[in-house]
């Protein structure tokens, strides 16, 4: 394979400092990870007539996450015969359910919103102390296990321990060995639809290293578990724009900002945050090379950090919705809707239809 070929609300916030802002290096020091940023995610739907039932099913603000993230509220208006705030999955990750019961002639609407304080997220990665003998602990095996489109097994292996060439190494430099090798090797395709589909054996078995963020997180997380290194992809969405460059940020209609990121979890630190995918978009965007010093850069600082004018819905995979008839998604990131039991084309917010709107919010209090 060659080389890169294959309105604001502030609040009163000082009891939710994140838990994971440590001494940085001087690289990581470039975003301020004391502030607290505060946002309103929006969701508007309009499913069309037709139809004797319709179900919407919406991703929302994980609220699971309190050292970078929390939820302030959420509510909801419209014309459904019933809708609710849910969880779904074992991990009770949030969900708006709604469902129009009879034949329409209008078209079905709904409208949420959410307001969510963040903060930008790293690690010390300088705290790790590596250990021969320490065993994952029992909540956290699930994320050594396989899925649907990430398999650990045969060639997803093969590639696993082709990159860390030292079963002696540390999980920690195992997973930076992962990581480095996918900003060399992969390669950001703006064309591909959506955020990208992670099925990491058709790339790895076509040497075609290429696609979106959840493409190359898949990549990540199905390699770190090949390697014994519990990893998941996190799926969330761009909330405001980038400080750190202007194609990782978007801002007011973000109908088509959804974006995942990884984590790898390391035993006596926790979860790390990574982004990959960010780097290798940046790269493809200012067509630079993998060493070029731009690119050096983002790399280091995008292994144990996040940017946090993101919000993250949740790391599910292989998700069944509540009543749904589509089967197991692969993962939950977009609306969801199905009109007598047919699913609409989340990817299209034209055809399904919706808009998603963020708005950042100065204020003293949260307010919808």
């Amino acid at each position: 394979m060659k080389r890169r070929d294959f309105i604001k609300i502030v609040g009163a916030s000082g009891l939710f400092m994140p838990m994971t802002a440590f001494p940085l290096s001087a690289g990581k020091r470039m975003l301020d990870y004391e502030k607290w940023n505060s946002f309103r995610l929006t969701y508007e739907i309009n499913l069309p007539a037709g139809g004797k039932n319709a179900r919407l099913w919406l991703p929302l603000p994980n609220s699971l996450e309190p050292g970078y993230q929390y939820t302030q509220g959420s509510n909801w208006s419209g014309n459904a015969t019933q809708a609710q705030f849910s969880t779904f999955g074992k991990e009770n990750f949030p969900v708006f359910m709604a469902q129009w019961r009879g034949e329409s002639e209008s078209e079905r609407r709904a409208s949420v919103q959410c307001i969510i304080k963040t903060s930008h997220h790293a690690v010390d990665l300088e705290r790790y102390q590596a250990s021969d003998n320490a065993a994952v602990p029992g909540a956290i095996r699930p994320y050594l296990l396989p899925t649907r489109l990430i398999p650990v097994d045969g060639i997803v292996r093969d590639v696993a321990y082709s990159i860390i060439y030292d079963e002696d190494n540390t999980a920690l430099d195992k997973a930076r060995s992962i990581y480095d090798w996918l900003i060399d090797h992969f390669q950001h395709d703006e064309t591909a639809p959506g955020s990208g589909t992670g099925d990491i054996k058709f790339m790895l078995e076509n040497s075609r290293l290429s696609g979106k963020c959840i493409d190359v997180h898949s990549l990540f997380v199905g390699l770190a578990r090949a390697a014994g290194i519990p990893a998941r992809i996190q799926y969330g969405i761009r909330m405001m724009e980038s400080e750190v460059h202007e194609g990782l940020g978007r801002q007011t209609d973000i109908s088509r900002a959804q974006h995942s990121r990884a984590e790898f979890y390391l035993n006596n630190l926790g979860w790390v945050p990574v982004n990959p995918a960010d780097v290798c978009k940046v790269a493809k965007l200012d067509n630079l090379e993998p060493d070029a010093s731009e690119t050096e850069h983002l790399r280091e600082n995008f292994f144990g950090s996040w940017e946090m004018n993101w919000i993250t819905f949740n790391h599910g995979q292989d998700i069944e919705l509540t009543n749904s008839k589509s089967g197991k998604l692969p993962f939950f990131l977009f609306p969801h809707a199905e009109i007598d039991n047919q699913a609409l084309d989340s990817l299209s917010p034209e055809k399904f239809s919706y808009r998603i709107a963020s708005a950042e919010l100065i204020g003293t209090g949260a307010s919808f």
